[in-house]
């Protein structure tokens, strides 16, 4: 975004009772605003693929198909977490509609790159059902490790004036708040990799080998 723009968006959000931010350049306030960010997409990312892959599982469908609507309600949801506390500060959706564009594209698309792409690599996943915990363990982990991957991204951007930069500009946050999306992201992560540790130990043929050997000398003795 150029300059002038900016310091359109800066007097839109100053008509509407928000002061523009200034943004950090550099340093850990950067990576700060970056992480805010990141969590913030994440929210709206989480949000769209859950339901995605809920509605794509429940109903048949294939792979291809259940990642393709994840895609769309992972943007439909980032966008609209976006520019919902933009509409509701007075801004008209004109002016909104390129902000959420300019801000979360290129954060939601490589979550959602990353996101499925894991979900696809891990064994029996995609196969899993509603009622398995492989499934809600594999996209607990792959949502975590996909928000990670874009927090360099975030942080690349918004350090150009790119990115979450043209929200901060404005002045105007909502949604939750990064701490809680934070907590939930631990605990999501703690789970996920709980369980496909326990997934993977379970169908390692060497540790079975090695579990009906101690039987069978148990029972000789």
């Amino acid at each position: 975004m150029q300059p002038t723009e900016h310091h359109e968006h800066g007097a839109r959000a100053a008509r509407a009772g928000h002061a523009p931010h200034e943004l950090p350049i550099g340093g850990r306030e950067l990576t700060t605003v970056a992480l805010s960010a990141t969590l913030h997409c994440l929210t709206g990312c989480a949000i769209g693929e859950v339901l995605g892959m809920i509605i794509g599982t429940a109903l048949g469908f294939s792979d291809l198909q259940t990642i393709a609507l994840a895609v769309v309600l992972a943007f439909a949801f980032g966008y609209a977490l976006t520019s919902l506390p933009l509409l509701r500060a007075g801004l008209t959706l004109g002016v909104v509609a390129p902000i959420a564009l300019a801000s979360d594209t290129a954060s939601i698309a490589l979550m959602e790159i990353v996101d499925n792409g894991v979900m696809l690599v891990i064994p029996g996943a995609m196969e899993s059902g509603l009622g398995d915990v492989l499934f809600w363990g594999a996209l607990s982990f792959a949502l975590v490790v996909a928000g990670a991957v874009a927090l360099p991204l975030n942080r690349w951007l918004i350090g150009r004036g790119k990115g979450h930069a043209v929200v901060h500009e404005t002045g105007i946050h909502g949604g939750l708040s990064p701490r809680t999306v934070g907590i939930a992201a631990v605990i999501a992560f703690v789970f996920g990799s709980s369980v496909l540790l326990a997934e993977a130990l379970d169908s390692d043929p060497a540790a079975d080998g090695a579990g009906h050997g101690a039987v069978v000398v148990g029972s000789d003795a």
